[in-house]
């Protein structure tokens, strides 16, 4: 079973980019490689069922159930010792990365309140895109009643486009709202 999202990339968005930017071979079109979903908790060291809310959350928007992140040095200011867990993340690749993506664009990123658009200068450099959203309730997965508190979301989205011009038309084609 393949991704509605992923049949047209290869129908359409792939042939597409490939007439764009003149590429003299097929494997140099650039496609997703991996989805990453990342939840960053400061407060996780003073109350430990936040960790377990947040990890109930990702699993819940991405399918997969995610690696709690942990502390690589001492921070004195912020209280943090080596080994802490200050996090969780969860790489996507196949079919869930594409499933993903789909839902981002289509479901998750219209329901945000006041959405004009992602800010189109969050590559970097290399044809990676990162994008911030502030609440977990954009994924209509999450039930607003079980919800403790809101969290944001970090999400990087890793292309093997070797330009930011050739990620962003990539991500365009494949439906990211982009502010003009």
């Amino acid at each position: 079973m393949t991704n509605r999202l992923q049949e047209r990339y290869v129908a359409e968005i792939a042939p597409a980019l490939h007439k764009q930017f003149e590429y003299g071979n097929p494997m140099e079109i650039p496609r997703l490689s991996k989805i990453v979903v990342n939840i960053g908790l400061g407060e996780a060291l003073s109350n430990a069922k936040a960790l377990d809310a947040a990890l109930g959350d990702l699993t819940t928007i991405t399918g997969q159930k995610p690696i709690v992140t942990k502390a690589k040095r001492s921070i004195a200011q912020f209280r943090v010792r080596t080994g802490n867990s200050i996090g969780a993340k969860v790489t996507l690749r196949g079919e869930r990365m594409w499933d993903f993506m789909d839902r981002l664009t289509t479901l998750a990123l219209p329901r945000i309140r006041d959405f004009r658009g992602i800010p189109g200068k969050s590559f970097d450099g290399r044809g990676n895109y990162s994008l911030g959203l502030r609440e977990q309730l954009a994924f209509p997965e999450i039930d607003y009643d079980k919800v403790d508190r809101l969290r944001g979301l970090e999400i990087s989205i890793v292309t093997t486009a070797k330009t930011d011009e050739e990620s962003k038309k990539l991500l365009e084609l494949l439906g990211m709202p982009f502010a003009s």
